[in-house]
């Protein structure tokens, strides 16, 4: 394969990248051959039998990478009802939209709601459910991914009752209200369905220039991730997979699939005891594997922290989110890789001007200042709990001001540099790869030069993916 007239995407990806400096890169040619970039040129002429691509001086950049996903959660929600803003914004609204799912799903089924927020109609357990839709099971989980909330018919269902996890929550009386956290596999288990749909996950990713996700799912098994290396050997799932997986959990006989750091959840009900972390911490290091903490809140970050001064630091240790930063543990930071998510700031900043206590504002979703304080960063979309385009993650990062409301505004980063949250390696999110002979040829074209792209961060701009060499997306002939 032969790309003409492109301009490559510079490897300098600091906040000093600007538009101007995008204007003056110069036509190349870029040959892939044995799924790497074997030349990069002016002036190279397709050999015998070879494609030939005019990128017409389109901008060709490393395949954007997905920090932060759960590839799994997000084929289910495909197929589930959203329950939750934009789509559903009060309780009438919610009861109309299960009515209609009733009517257009067989007997007997579940109905499986997703992106639920209590701004629609507050606190949801089974007698809530129940006056809404009380004949069929339905399950409708939190947006933050952390509770499912049944209705009457889905607890006897699942035995709910019998089920003496932590997770279920109980009235006074000891009956469980419909209300469980962090039970995603034993609520799976109990529910009769089909696996979800990754082609279609991997499809629109693909059209996006995706061409590799880090599946953040926690605590994943040896089966899960066996089931994932199925799925990408069988070309199901045409990225490259990067896996956050227990200690002890076998690297995958699958050169598009390895495992990365392992995932530490914290909540802040159910915080775990200092010692505890730092073991988890110790034990993740001495099998050579970094940490990703999941850190939404003040507390969390602190305790963290904490935590890996007392375990020491392992090149590769995130913290997942960073959704509040105090000023005063930015340089407590440099040496960790914060994986963030601007665009909860357009998605939601309606609803944390409201539930966000005001001393924690300033330091919600910090972008800008973690860079200033020379914290590298990177960026994932959380899709299913965020939305999955990483061009929209990009516009999000600028802050413009038509995709919400005014807040953070000095945490905005330049289009340049948002680009690049997307353009680092599965193993060092914020080291951007390069195209250049010998590496990879994961690449995406985009149908206008980079200063266009970065005028508009528009996910239509794509015009080709490619793994490995291989086109995974053409958009039109």
């Amino acid at each position: 394969m032969l790309i003409r007239n492109a301009r490559r995407w510079p490897s300098n990806q600091g906040a000093r990248l600007t538009v101007d400096r995008l204007a003056h890169i110069p036509v190349t040619d870029v040959r892939i051959a044995g799924g790497h970039v074997a030349e990069c040129a002016p002036g190279l002429r397709p050999v015998r039998g070879e494609d030939d691509l005019d990128a017409a001086g389109g901008a060709l950049l490393p395949g954007l990478h997905d920090h932060h996903v759960h590839l799994r959660a997000l084929a289910a929600a495909l197929a589930s009802i959203q329950a939750g803003p934009p789509w559903v914004r009060t309780a009438a609204e919610l009861e109309a939209r299960l009515h209609e799912a009733d009517a257009a799903t067989p007997a007997g089924a579940w109905l499986r709601c997703v992106g639920y927020h209590e701004s629609v109609a507050g606190p949801l357990d089974s007698q809530a459910l129940d006056r809404m839709l009380p004949h069929r099971p339905v399950r409708v989980q939190h947006r933050t991914g952390a509770l499912w909330m049944l209705n009457s018919a889905a607890i006897n269902l699942a035995h709910l009752e019998t089920c003496d996890l932590p997770g279920v929550e109980r009235d006074r009386n000891g009956r469980a209200t419909g209300r469980l956290w962090r039970m995603d596999d034993w609520l799976a288990a109990r529910i009769p369905g089909q696996p979800p749909d990754l082609a279609a996950v991997s499809a629109r990713a693909a059209a996006l220039g995706v061409t590799g996700f880090t599946d953040a799912t926690p605590d994943m098994s040896e089966r899960d991730v066996a089931a994932l290396t199925a799925a990408v050997t069988s070309g199901t799932v045409a990225q490259r997979l990067h896996c956050m997986a227990p200690p002890g959990i076998h690297e995958p006989d699958q050169p598009k699939v390895s495992l990365g750091p392992v995932k530490i959840l914290l909540d802040d009900g159910t915080l775990p005891p200092f010692d505890a972390l730092v073991r988890r911490v110790r034990a993740a290091h001495a099998a050579g594997r970094p940490v990703a903490v999941h850190c939404v809140t003040r507390v969390q970050l602190v305790l963290t922290l904490a935590a890996l001064g007392a375990a020491g630091r392992l090149s590769g240790d995130r913290i997942e989110h960073g959704a509040v930063i105090p000023a005063q543990s930015l340089h407590d930071l440099r040496g960790i890789t914060v994986v963030t998510q601007p665009h909860f700031v357009a998605e939601r900043g309606g609803q944390y001007a409201v539930d966000v206590p005001p001393e924690d504002l300033p330091d919600l979703w910090r972008l800008r200042s973690l860079i200033d304080a020379g914290v590298t960063v990177a960026a994932g979309s959380d899709a299913p709990f965020g939305g999955a385009d990483p061009w929209h993650v990009m516009r999000a990062a600028t802050r413009r001001a038509e995709l919400g409301p005014d807040l953070g505004p000095d945490e905005a980063i330049s289009a340049a540099t948002a680009i690049g949250l997307f353009l680092g390696g599965p193993a060092a999110p914020a080291t951007p790869r390069v195209i250049a002979p010998g590496q990879l040829a994961d690449l995406v074209l985009l149908r206008v030069p980079p200063p266009e792209a970065a005028g508009s961060l528009a996910s239509d701009l794509v015009t080709a993916t490619f793994i490995g060499g291989d086109p995974v997306y053409t958009r039109g002939p």
